[in-house]
């Protein structure tokens, strides 16, 4: 009534730790695209690139980025990792297209069309943000072996 809604943080953890499974199964994590149209979210997303090994793509979405060959820009992720699925609305179209899975931090207003896996959490304020790729990069991580739990 109020406009105010409740996210189950159980569900957002079990959420988090199977996107981090699917992060993990992609042999080369170059194949991994993270992709963040939103201001606040593209620092986080350069980190979390940085630390994974993953591929980012901050800022404007340039059309037939997954599509277009002939496109100077063009990337054929194996994976693709998104911010918002409402402003990151084109490159979850393209990944439709091109069959590429997609793992997206969903709000409660978010639409989950061809979002494979939907991570329920606030996607708005740059700290939730933050916290959300710091916690899903310390999982790969941790899976992965390098950091100690």
């Amino acid at each position: 009534q109020d406009g105010i809604y409740v996210i189950n943080l159980e569900k957002t953890w079990e959420k988090l730790q199977m996107a981090a499974r699917i992060i993990v199964a992609v042999e080369n994590p170059q194949d991994v695209v993270v992709l963040s149209a939103r201001p606040y979210g593209q620092r986080a997303v350069f980190k979390f690139a940085q630390y994974i090994g993953a591929k980012s793509l901050a800022g404007r979405h340039t059309p037939g980025t997954f599509t277009n060959q002939i496109q100077k820009q063009f990337e054929e992720p194996r994976l693709l990792i998104l911010t918002d699925p409402r402003t990151d609305h084109q490159p979850i179209k393209e990944s439709a297209y091109m069959n590429i899975p997609t793992i997206a931090f969903c709000d409660t207003d978010s639409a989950l069309t061809h979002v494979d896996v939907a991570i329920p959490a606030n996607n708005k304020g740059k700290h939730s943000i933050g916290v959300l790729y710091y916690l899903l990069a310390r999982m790969v991580l941790q899976m992965r072996g390098t950091v100690s739990t």
